[in-house]
């Protein structure tokens, strides 16, 4: 077969032998593909170093039969991963993008809009060239919203984002700032008037419902630049949105648990 060329972002590292690498990447003409970094860990090698985790990438690869590795044969960095110094909720985040991407992605499945949102997710956790001043964790605002916005992105593009605007019962239109609940198991939302007292603990105030449907709504760029939550709204989005996430894993992720999202 002919080599294709394509941009990729480099979501997990394996070591295959003394000298090369099993690499994971999240491709934006291919989705995701698993290849064999030939020599990958000498000290010259035909990747320059570009296969650091969750560096972006220009790579040349030989495509194999469905199921074995796809040969790498070239690798040219884009740009690395720069989480900003001290913050660990940003350099967690962008390892939580890369297991999401990982494990809610099927391999040889293109979502190229998917890449673009990763690669602005990434950049946004990343500091920007010109800045020095180092982010704290006790401020870790600045790292919710770009991990909102992905998982709400990742949930649309493989189907797995809920119906935020009826009711999964009788298909009534929640309405703005209404209270509901959320039904995990039905992938929806329930109306105040279906809602049940023995589903209590799913119950979600209102505004929020409203909030997390126009984050996940990619014409809404604008709304998360203004976004400003109280402290027990942010805790209602995180248990709706990850309730959400843990259902299309069937697990909780495991990044999740080094997140600070207070």
């Amino acid at each position: 077969m002919s080599a294709e060329k394509t941009e990729a972002i480099v979501i997990r590292l394996a070591d295959f032998s003394e000298s090369s690498r099993v690499v994971t990447l999240y491709s934006k003409d291919f989705g995701k593909i698993s290849c064999l970094a030939k020599g990958a860990k000498r000290l010259r090698s035909a990747f320059d170093s570009a296969l650091d985790l969750l560096s972006r990438c220009g790579v040349v690869l030989l495509p194999r039969s469905s199921g074995a590795l796809h040969l790498l044969t070239e690798a040219q960095l884009l740009g690395r991963f720069h989480p900003p110094p001290r913050s660990l909720n940003h350099l967690y985040g962008g390892y939580y993008i890369a297991e999401l991407l990982d494990a809610l992605t099927e391999p040889d499945d293109p979502h190229p809009e998917l890449y673009d949102v990763a690669v602005q997710s990434l950049a946004s956790l990343s500091i920007a060239s010109n800045e020095s001043a180092p982010v704290s964790d006790s401020s870790p605002l600045d790292a919710r919203i770009p991990i909102l916005q992905f998982e709400l992105a990742i949930l649309r593009e493989i189907g797995q984002l809920p119906d935020f605007t009826t009711c999964c019962l009788c298909g009534t239109p929640v309405t703005s700032g209404s209270a509901g609940r959320y039904w995990v198991s039905e992938g929806g939302v329930i109306c105040a008037n279906c809602g049940q007292p023995e589903y209590q603990h799913t119950e979600v105030s209102p505004g929020i419902i409203t909030i997390v449907s126009r984050l996940s709504d990619p014409e809404q760029t604008q709304l998360a630049r203004r976004l400003v939550l109280q402290p027990r709204q942010w805790q209602e989005v995180r248990r709706l949105v990850t309730s959400v996430i843990c259902h299309a894993l069937g697990k909780r992720p495991k990044m999740l648990a080094y997140l600070n999202f207070k």
